[in-house]
């Protein structure tokens, strides 16, 4: 009879010992472990960038269309020139006024005039860039010129004023005052006169401006091609008048 036997050393193994075996890693496993970790944070973190990136120019969007919007002023005013007081005619002009970035920013929406023949428009005036934009609606054109303090009221006492109006504190009427523009040259681009001028006329054809009576051999009987805006920016009535040589 033949006897058989195992060998106990093979035939029992340390089962500690078999799972540290097991749990050894292969060294470059574990180097490609380490880099799929590490490029997942590198995502992670630009995805959180990018939320809060988006977040940030959302919340300023939302903050510019809709927290600026309790700054609108519909105001009118009654007027008359010299003529027209004479006749005992008073006519009145409408128009809308928004205040941005801090109020260093008036924007003046100007309708159709009732009584006078005036083009609708839209006035920007910049108080840190130091200018004014005109955009006459039916000619589709852009109107650029420094900005004349002395005749635009700053825009917090300004916006006390037609405050004052709403509340009817004060009777809006008042007289014209008239003033000419004459075009001196047509604009490239607009994208160095700051966001505000930028975002009305960079897609508009644009042109700088001049005062007339600053311009050396330029006489007021001349025949030229103008278009007349009518608005107020102080606590009297303004007629701009824009010509073209």
């Amino acid at each position: 009879m033949v006897k058989v036997s195992f060998n106990q050393a093979l035939a029992l193994k340390d089962p500690k010992k078999e799972c540290l075996i097991t749990d050894v890693q292969d060294p470059e496993s574990a180097v490609l472990v380490r880099q799929q970790s590490k490029v997942w944070c590198w995502c992670f973190c630009l995805g959180l960038a990018l939320v809060i990136s988006g977040v940030v120019v959302g919340g300023a969007y939302l903050y510019r269309f809709y927290v600026f919007e309790e700054k609108v002023f519909n105001s009118g005013m009654n007027y008359g020139s010299d003529e027209e007081e004479q006749g005992g005619l008073m006519l009145r002009i409408e128009e809308s006024v928004c205040f941005y970035d801090d109020d260093e920013v008036e924007l003046i929406k100007v309708p159709v005039p009732q009584f006078r023949d005036s083009d609708p428009a839209i006035i920007l005036h910049d108080f840190r860039m130091r200018l004014t934009a005109y955009l006459d609606l039916n000619l589709n054109k852009c109107y650029i010129i420094a900005l004349n303090t002395s005749v635009v009221m700053l825009p917090r006492y300004f916006q006390e004023f037609l405050v004052n109006i709403e509340k009817k504190m004060y009777l809006p009427q008042s007289y014209l005052v008239r003033e000419e523009m004459m075009v001196t040259e047509e604009l490239d681009s607009t994208s160095d006169l700051g966001y505000y001028i930028n975002d009305l006329c960079g897609a508009k054809d644009t042109y700088r401006l001049q005062r007339r009576d600053t311009i050396l051999g330029m006489q007021k009987r001349e025949a030229l091609n103008c278009h007349k805006i009518l608005h107020f920016e102080n606590t009297f009535v303004v007629e701009t008048m824009i010509c073209e040589p």
